[in-house]
């Protein structure tokens, strides 16, 4: 989400139990973080039979595709907006980097579509989570070729986009706007995310990197009612009940 780098990154300690005891002090020696055998009542990675989650106290958030099944079984995948937005006619495997990937709910649509995406992360649990996602969705039948086309990349994606010698298809951009959260289970859902990080706080900065790297098209999902990214008009939108996808289109 955030494309700057925290110096103050918050690590929460991560706690397993049983057989997942090895796989959990693995994790917490990569991520530099300490390793708990009892869960605390403030905010840890939990690893166990459902995978790994962020939590603290009840609530729980973590990567899971299945959620995300009756979407792009219901009909076909190519009817969701994200879809609909990013999509590039004649192309039949598009390319796409997700510079904002967060929980990766877009990217996981995209790429049942038919999209090779890159996952831009920075912050490394948040990785940790989206690895895990992916890993747990390569194991479950109708979402494994999904998960199979997306890539999880760690790192600043402003530094990584202006790294590439050849432009993705399509780059997708979704800066945290906390304001279209609505029901208050998905507000405690996001304000255990922005412990993590906050929302983007350099907009110009990262559409630039992303009009620098002049893929076929930019896609920008936005409140319904929001501003334009870093102010910027954009050659024409899709829009939807609460959402809309503002999009920038260049030449070959």
């Amino acid at each position: 989400m955030n494309t700057n780098e925290n110096k103050n990154r918050i690590i929460p300690p991560v706690t397993a139990e049983g057989e997942f005891l090895q796989e959990g002090r693995a994790l917490a020696e990569k991520l530099g973080a300490a390793f708990v055998e009892e869960k605390p009542d403030s905010l840890c990675l939990c690893l166990d039979e459902n995978g790994l989650s962020l939590a603290r106290g009840e609530t729980a958030v973590s990567v899971d595709f299945s959620k995300l099944l009756r979407r792009i079984s219901k009909s076909n995948p190519l009817g969701e907006m994200i879809v609909k937005a990013a999509r590039i006619k004649g192309k039949e495997t598009p390319s796409a980097i997700d510079a904002t990937a967060g929980l990766g709910e877009d990217s996981f649509l995209l790429a049942a579509a038919g999209f090779e995406v890159t996952l831009c992360e920075y912050n490394p649990v948040i990785c940790a989570m989206l690895q895990d996602g992916i890993e747990r969705a390569k194991g479950i039948t109708c979402l494994s070729a999904a998960a199979g086309r997306m890539t999880v990349y760690e790192g600043n994606s402003i530094e990584y986009m202006a790294s590439l010698s050849k432009a993705p298809d399509v780059v997708v951009l979704d800066p945290m706007f906390p304001e279209r959260q609505k029901s208050a289970l998905i507000k405690k859902k996001f304000q255990l995310i922005q412990q993590l990080e906050s929302p983007c706080s350099g907009e110009e900065e990262l559409l630039n990197a992303a009009v620098n790297l002049r893929p076929h098209k930019i896609v920008i999902k936005r409140p319904l009612k929001g501003a334009f990214l870093a102010g910027r008009k954009p050659d024409y939108s899709l829009a939807g009940k609460a959402i809309r996808y503002d999009c920038f289109v260049f030449a070959d």
